[in-house]
């Protein structure tokens, strides 16, 4: 596969770089393609040496015949999911909930959204 080719192909993957405070350098990786990444001080450097990762991670599975994982961009979300929890923590949240005057909806969907930032 052509070198442009593969940067196509490579751009549909999650890419994401964060600082990482225990090892004190930003670390790059591919949730999709690899559990390990590329690390380094320079957050643009690293982001450039994981754009070069993914491509060469793809091309060697499409070398060797290897099913490419479906690229998580490619879905599309409802904005619903279910979640199992143990009742009583539900009965705690929906109380929690009930205190601030606020739906179990809407105080989920802002705990969920800080722990996403």
């Amino acid at each position: 596969m052509k070198r442009n080719d593969l940067k196509k192909l490579a751009s549909r993957f999650i890419k994401l770089v964060e600082w990482s405070e225990e090892d004190r350098v930003y670390i790059g990786r591919c949730p999709e393609l690899f559990l390990g990444g590329v690390h380094g001080d320079d957050e643009q450097k690293v982001y450039a040496d994981l754009c070069v990762a993914v491509e060469d991670a793809l091309e060697s599975r499409l070398r060797h015949g290897d099913v490419l994982p479906k690229p998580v961009k490619a879905d599309r979300y409802s904005g619903k999911f279910v979640v199992r929890m143990d009742p009583e923590l539900h009965r705690a949240l929906a109380v929690r909930a009930y205190a601030r005057g606020e739906s179990l909806n809407k105080l989920c969907t802002a705990a969920l959204s800080r722990a996403a930032a």
